[in-house]
């Protein structure tokens, strides 16, 4: 097989290995206006699957225009990520040392904006950090947010 379609096929396979996981678009700001639909920042809350009492506000950049409407615009690679305690903390079953929890399209095919979920076990605390990858070339730009467990719960790893 060529090395792209490769890449291709790698990169289906861990899009459908990735639980869909619905966000809530909390808020948006318009950045740069356009008659077709302007460019903005929007704030998404994503519910964490397996550990109930914890949310992760991502903002990042949406494209507008008449390519942005019809969501075949590539989105730009920033994220913010903020990770809390909204509630009491329960999982509902172990959880991987390290995973992908959370994955949205940035792009038509090719790019994805992806949060990752780390336990740091000596620390009783769960690290999420985000970023984007392609299928040809990611990129470095991330960011980390840490959620530590309240006195008396520890994190279940497999």
């Amino acid at each position: 097989m060529k090395p792209t379609v490769m890449r291709l096929a790698l990169a289906a396979a861990t899009a459908l290995s990735i639980p869909l996981v619905h966000s809530e678009e909390v808020a948006s700001v318009n950045t740069n206006f356009r008659i077709t639909g302007s460019d903005r920042v929007v704030v998404e809350a994503y519910d964490d699957p397996l550990v109930q009492g914890v949310t992760c506000y991502v903002s990042r950049a949406r494209t507008g225009g008449v390519k942005g409407t019809l969501g075949i615009a590539e989105d730009p690679t920033e994220a913010s990520i903020a990770c809390r305690q909204v509630g009491a903390i329960h999982f509902t079953g172990p959880v991987k040392q390290q995973s992908d929890v959370f994955s949205v399209s940035m792009s038509l095919i090719f790019k994805s904006l992806h949060v990752v979920r780390v336990v740091d076990a000596k620390r009783n605390t769960l690290v999420y950090m985000t970023y984007s990858d392609r299928v040809v070339s990611g990129s470095a730009k991330n960011s980390v947010s840490a959620v530590p467990m309240p006195a008396g719960t520890t994190i279940p790893v497999k």
